[in-house]
């Protein structure tokens, strides 16, 4: 249902509202048997014009439908008089006022409700009051029992510990500290109370008198005569006991720390100081203990700590230089460490660090300032692309000389099948990729991803589109059927490089996701710059096709002049056939030894078949009158171009949906010329004929056959007649068909220009597009025209007699003025 407003402009109702006027009107969309009574964007007038009047006869019936359309409306009007009606008794004061005071008596009722719930709430607390007292003390009850078996205990384990520290027994000891502790830590919240803050202290006393003298004990230990025999045993079980951080007081870092150029020092200094353990003091340790663990995760945070103040306090003199030999260092030494241990770097760290307070490793420092790794690629892609972009803007003078064929010389010479800055650039992402995975997997790879991500992009607009648009030396004549080999050589080489680029980005994107850290994984993706490399080769495609179409369009140019009314006779097809299948051949030949991915030369020759067809029928449309004679002339020079176009693909390229494609077209313009070559005498036969080859029971489409024909105008108007006659009285025929789309006049070219950013191919589009639908079924042909169904397709559809109102006005009007 549309509004006119302003002119032309027209507004179409919301399909909502639309809805909410069938539910409000009771009315079923589906069940509307009247046209007139659906409510719908799509109604045409044109439709029910012709339902109602199917054929010339019922024009009789015209005033029994207006008076059957005026009753309607009087309908109508009284429904909505009913309607309004209707409304304005809804809309009754007093019946509002109503409903207001019956809201307002349930909000009443709702609020007594509340009321009365509070009510029945207190009386059920009262009564439960004295069950929940007797379960409060039940509760104290037990936990003054158990507090106070607890207190035995704790009181008993002291006792016995103070006999064995003082006795010396250092493998009970152990044990019975650690169930001291274990109990004293439930009496920490009772320390108000006197007797427990007692044992409190009395147990903080006895833990100090165990570590002053297992510190008296490895002190002795390690500062003993040599001439007397080590007490190994002692000290032994008196490591069973000792607290850790004396050792990490023993081992912290050396006054070596210095800068970070001196960074190699400090590996070196924990290198003899373990050595020096695992052969002096190490044995006295138990296995299970793994003090080298612990002493290298103390060493670990300590040297993380002194990194991390030193790259902060470096600032921006930091070097990129210092920064990666630095880390290799560190990730070098970190390696050494788990490989010494048999164990992965994080299993180290955990198993000799709090859970609370994971020790992390030395090279998670540099993470914060890996950003000058970064940007330093950045710079380096930057200068590598501009590099590249510098060769396709400089001026050349090779290779931009148009020549008629490729000599043999130019099938054997050495030419790159992609652009040599492709596969650098590649090899270069590669290269900085695996350095910076070596050097983190986290944020860096992820930024370093986005650099790439960059480029990859600017590489697709900025160097591989201007080699597109490179501007052409040399004009061409108009009737010059040469072509630029090196034109074709470089879109080729633009084909397989965008396929190249776009196929190595998949590559990279997966290697990226292997790397990466999980986090990013799923924010990793190179789609767009793929689909940019994939418009890129389309427009290299049509390039190629639009090199085709100027080589071409001397002949085309010539066909378009041709004066048929001049030809007598014919002899064989016409001299600028040879050309013509002489271009087209070469230019394919070049196209199929140059791109390496055969797809797209299957691509090119689905599109070139299809462009080339429609500036034959260009050509042939704009040469009429084309009389009987050029139209037989022409059929025979369609054959040897079909032909030709036949053996273009080769057998291994050839497809079944571009033999259904070329098979399509060139019978639809068959049978175009077959008609025109029919005399127009006698005349029910000319007319038959068309109807069986063209199928249709158009008015219009058929006086373009009378024009490309060249019939006088005089003559056409009686033969209009007679079609409209004859072909009235032919149900079976469809009210189009491929000729209703044949642009009487063409437009002079058929590719369009090549755009930056083209999603998908760009399409042809030519008088004769319709001829040329893509296939079915089978296998993409990469032919964009599209056009309406075929003939058959077509018999299904419904027979309209006036397919628009100038039609019928004029069919009127030419029936009112005919002679009696």
């Amino acid at each position: 249902m549309d509004v006119m407003h302003d002119g032309d402009r027209v507004d179409h109702l919301p399909r909502q509202l639309i809805q909410s006027i069938h539910q409000a009107l009771e009315v079923d969309p589906g069940s509307v048997d009247n046209p007139l009574d659906e409510l719908s964007d799509e109604f045409n007038p044109l439709d029910v014009l012709n339902q109602l009047f199917p054929d010339e006869a019922s024009l009789v019936q015209l005033e029994t439908v207006q008076g059957r359309l005026a009753e309607d409306e009087r309908l109508l009007q009284q429904e909505i008089h009913a309607l309004e009606d209707e409304l304005e008794r809804d809309q009754d004061p007093n019946r509002i006022q109503l409903i207001q005071e019956m809201i307002s008596d349930v909000l009443g009722q709702m609020s007594r409700i509340r009321e009365k719930a509070s009510e029945s709430e207190a009386v059920v607390r009262n009564i439960t009051k004295d069950i929940q007292n007797l379960d409060l003390a039940k509760k104290n009850l037990t936990t003054s029992m158990t507090t106070l078996k607890r207190l035995q205990m704790l009181g008993n384990a002291l006792t016995q510990l103070e006999d064995q520290v003082r006795e010396k027994r250092y493998s009970e000891v152990a044990q019975t500290l650690l169930a001291v502790k274990e109990i004293s830590a439930a009496f920490k919240s009772y320390t108000t109370v006197p007797y427990i803050a007692r044992l409190w202290k009395r147990v903080h006393q006895v833990t100090g008198e165990v570590r002053a003298q297992v510190d008296a004990e490895f002190e002795a230990f390690y500062l003993q005569d040599p001439s007397k025999q080590p007490r190994t045993s002692q000290i032994t079980d008196a490591c069973t006991v000792v607290d850790l951080k004396e050792y990490r007081r023993i081992f912290r870092a050396n006054d070596e720390a210095g800068h970070l150029d001196n960074i190699s020092r400090r590996f070196a200094w924990f290198r003899r100081l373990l050595t020096s353990h695992e052969t002096e003091t190490g044995k006295v340790f138990p296995v299970e203990w793994r003090v080298g663990w612990w002493l290298f995760t103390k060493f670990v945070a300590i040297t993380r700590d002194d990194l991390s103040t030193l790259l902060s306090k470096a600032g921006s003199s930091l070097t990129l230089k210092l920064l990666l030999e630095t880390l290799q260092q560190t990730t070098e030494f970190e390696s050494v460490m788990s490989k010494k241990w048999a164990a992965p770097l994080d299993e180290i760290l955990s198993a000799a660090s709090s859970p609370a307070a994971p020790v992390q490793p030395m090279s998670s420092a540099f993470e914060p300032h890996l950003g000058i790794y970064v940007e330093a690629q950045d710079k380096q892609v930057e200068l590598f692309t501009r590099g590249s972009l510098d060769a396709v803007t400089r001026p050349s003078t090779a290779g931009s000389t148009p020549r008629v064929s490729l000599s043999a010389d130019d099938h054997g010479e050495s030419t790159p099948i992609v652009m040599p800055s492709s596969t650098e650039l590649f090899y270069f992402y590669a290269q900085i990729l695996e350095q910076c995975a070596k050097l983190s997997t986290d944020q860096a790879l992820f930024d370093l991803y986005g650099i790439q991500k960059k480029w990859l992009k600017i590489y697709a607009e900025d160097v591989l589109l201007p080699t597109l648009r490179r501007p052409h030396t040399l004009t061409r004549k108009s009737l010059d059927t040469h072509f630029d080999a090196a034109e074709l050589r470089r879109t080729c080489l633009v084909v397989n490089t965008a396929d190249y680029c776009q196929r190595t980005a998949l590559e990279l994107e997966d290697k990226i996701k292997e790397k990466i850290a999980e986090r990013f994984k799923e924010k990793v993706t190179l789609q767009t710059e793929r689909d940019l490399f994939m418009s890129v080769l389309s427009g290299a495609i049509n390039c190629q096709l639009r090199e085709l179409e100027t080589a071409c369009e001397g002949v085309f140019t010539a066909l378009s002049r041709v004066n048929w009314s001049m030809t007598n006779q014919v002899t064989g097809y016409s001299a600028y056939v040879d050309d013509l299948v002489k271009i087209i051949e070469q230019v394919a030949d070049q196209i199929k030894h140059l791109v390496e991915q055969k797809k797209f030369v299957r691509n090119f020759l689905d599109k070139a078949c299809g462009l080339v067809l429609t500036r034959f029928t260009n050509a042939l449309v704009k040469s009429r009158p084309l009389r009987e004679i050029g139209a037989e002339q022409l059929l025979i020079d369609l054959g040897v171009l079909k032909s030709c176009l036949f053996k273009l693909p080769g057998e291994t390229l050839l497809t079944s949906g571009y033999t259904r494609s070329l098979t399509k077209i060139t019978t639809r313009l068959e049978a175009l010329l077959k008609v025109i070559v029919t005399p127009v005498d006698p005349v029910e036969g000319f007319i038959l004929n068309y109807t069986l080859l063209i199928g249709d029971a158009s008015f219009s489409n058929f006086q373009k056959i009378l024009d490309l024909k060249g019939t006088p105008k005089a003559e056409q108007n009686s033969l209009l007649d007679t079609f409209v006659t004859i072909a009235s009285t032919k149900t079976e025929l469809n009210s189009t068909s491929f000729l209703s789309s044949l642009d009487m006049d063409p437009p002079p070219t058929v590719t369009l220009a090549v755009r930056v950013r083209a999603a998908v191919a760009l399409p042809l589009d030519g008088v004769l597009g319709v001829l040329n639908s893509p296939p079915s079924s089978g296998p993409p042909t990469g032919l964009s025209t599209e056009g309406t169904t075929a003939k058959g397709s077509e018999s299904g559809q419904k027979r309209e007699v006036f397919s628009d109102i100038r039609r019928f006005v004029s069919f009127g009007l030419r029936r009112d003025t005919q002679p009696t």
